[in-house]
Parts: structure tokens; sequence; C-alpha cells
């Protein structure tokens, strides 16, 4: 691929998408490459919310977190910027860049593509112009497998960018209006959004509007239980509650969050914890540090590779005449 060192970046982009995602996921280390059939899209999403059935969502980051979604029922997975802070180790997501998204949308859609597939738009990636937005948008599709972008914010300005990406690009678009953390300091912090009548009424306004530009569903984020319920009563679009109480058409919560992978004595009020993998990857590595250590890693014979009795002694043998090495 020497040709491709002198090509710009777009064509690179280009030429690289198509290749890498024909190339083979390789068995060496530890991997799967099985693949659930039922795959779910919009119109399943759509199909339960009609129904009244709840939708399930989960963030995804990589192949392992990918993979494990892939063979759940969950419905649907994000590939949140959510990342910047719970993988990558930023103090907020904003550092995190459309490269980035990219980069880990297409780790996680490797693992599988059975949920149907959602990937954030990062802060600086479509506020701008509307074509930016759309520009971003359609890297997202074309080189990260998007099938629908999430964008935060319920500004008339928003609310415009939602609906040029719709309609210039045909991309569906998840909204996300309440504690938006890209805009989280403008909102005074990690707050409860909502709580008084002015900033009910705005969120109201706000789902209203991105639900006129064309949105495909709205999270909703830190907000009191009944106004959850009642913006999701005026919508016709899903709404996936995080943190906005059990009345939303689905829900959506952090992976780290629920196993706290990441050993946090910090726990959002809204998240309920299913494992503590933490600690359990923690006593994994230590006991492994400690077998290498100790010399009780590898064993003979179990984690070592043999070879014919005939091969072994003609190849000490060598070692012995050629290089004075004797492993006896």
């Amino acid at each position: 691929m020497n040709h491709l060192l002198k090509t710009p970046n777009y064509l690179k982009r280009a030429l690289c998408a198509p290749l890498f995602k024909s190339l083979p996921i390789l068995n060496y280390y530890s991997s799967s490459t099985k693949q659930s059939e039922k795959k779910v899209t919009l119109t399943t999403i759509n199909k339960k919310y009609r129904e009244g059935q709840p939708i399930s969502m989960i963030t995804v980051y990589d192949y392992s977190s990918g993979l494990a979604a892939n063979e759940s029922s969950v419905d649907s997975v994000l590939v949140g910027d959510s990342l910047g802070m719970t993988t990558l180790g930023f103090k907020n997501t904003n550092p995190v860049t459309l490269d980035m998204m990219i980069h880990h949308a297409c780790a996680a859609f490797r693992g599988g593509s059975r949920p149907f597939f959602i990937v954030d738009m990062p802060f600086g990636s479509y506020n701008k112009s509307n074509s930016q937005a759309v520009e971003s948008a359609v890297r997202l599709v074309s080189e990260g497998n998007a099938e629908c972008v999430k964008v935060e914010g319920g500004s008339p300005i928003i609310a415009d960018r939602v609906k040029t990406i719709v309609q210039a690009a045909g991309i569906s678009v998840c909204a996300h209006i309440g504690l938006t953390p890209q805009s989280s300091a403008s909102l005074g912090g990690f707050r409860v959004q909502g709580k008084t009548l002015k900033s009910a009424q705005s969120l109201i306004e706000q789902a209203l509007l991105l639900q006129d530009a064309g949105s495909s569903m709205i999270v909703l984020e830190a907000m009191p239980e009944f106004l959850g319920k009642a913006i999701t009563k005026l919508l016709s679009i899903p709404t996936i509650g995080i943190g906005a109480g059990g009345f939303t058409s689905g829900q959506v919560l952090v992976l780290a969050d629920i196993l706290n992978l990441n050993m946090s004595d910090f726990q959002p009020k809204f998240v309920k914890r299913y494992a503590n993998l933490g600690p359990v990857y923690l006593k994994a590595i230590n006991e492994y540090a400690a077998d290498v250590h100790h010399k009780t890693y590898p064993e003979p014979e179990v984690h070592t590779y043999p070879t014919t009795k005939q091969s072994e002694e003609e190849i000490k043998s060598l070692l012995v005449q050629k290089y004075s090495i004797n492993l006896d």
C-alpha cells in the first residue's frame, strides 16, 4: 500500500475503509466470529415502540463490548462519546474527535452488527455549520458503520442541523436533551434538568422541535420521572431514558457504569450495577503477576508447545555444536 503514502487523507479513507472492512478476523488470540441472526433495524425499533414494548440500549466502545452486545438480547448499541471518560480517561467528553469515534465504532461493529447501531457525533463535529454536520454524519456512516447518528442539544440551531442531516444525507438522527454532557459546563455541571417550570417548558419545546426536524428518537437524560413521562406522551417517536424514569419508550445505560469496570466509588443515582467486574479484573491481573514472579506460569506441557522427540534432540544437538548452549 505504498502508493497511499502520498494520497490525500480523504482518499486514503475512501480506499482503505472497504479494504479493512473486508479483512477476516484472525483468531490467534481469543475472539469470536459468531453472529446472531436477527438484525435489529430502525423498523424493528419503531415496531417495538408502536406495540409499547420497552427498547433496550447499551453503550459499546470496542470489539469486546460490541461482541457481548451482539450476543445479548439488547435492541440497540450506542458508541457514545462517553468513551472519552470511560475508555480514554479524559475528564469530560469534549476532547473526543470524529476520528476517535470512527476508530471505536469500527472496533465495536466488528464485534457484531445485530443491534441497531448508533454513533455519537462528538463535540465540534456539527456545531459550526450544517455542511460540517452533514460531512461528519456521512463519515460516521460510510467509515464508522453508523445506522443512526446522535447529536446533543435542542436549540433551533441544533434542530436545523438535524433537519439538514436527515434531508440532505438521508441519515437517521437520534436527538439528546436534558443533561447534555458536551455542554454540561453551561448547564452548571452534571445536574438534573427540568426541575423548574421554565426548565421543564424549555425541554418540552426542544423535544417537539427536534421531532419536527425529523429525529428518529430522542434521548432524555437526567430529568424528573414525570417530565420524562410527559415528553414521551407528547411525542410520536421513541424516547430513550437515562435517568429520566421508567415511563420512557426505552432505557440506555453506560456499560462501564453497570459493570463498574473502572472501580469507581461514584455511582449516578439512576445507575443499577449488574456486576462488579473492576475488582475481578484486578484480582486476575494480580494472580497472573504473582504466577510470573513465582515462576508458576507458564506450566510445562500445559501452556507450552511440543515438538517430536526426534526434532527436539536434533535441535538441542545443533545448539550444543554450533552455539555451545546446553539445555539439559
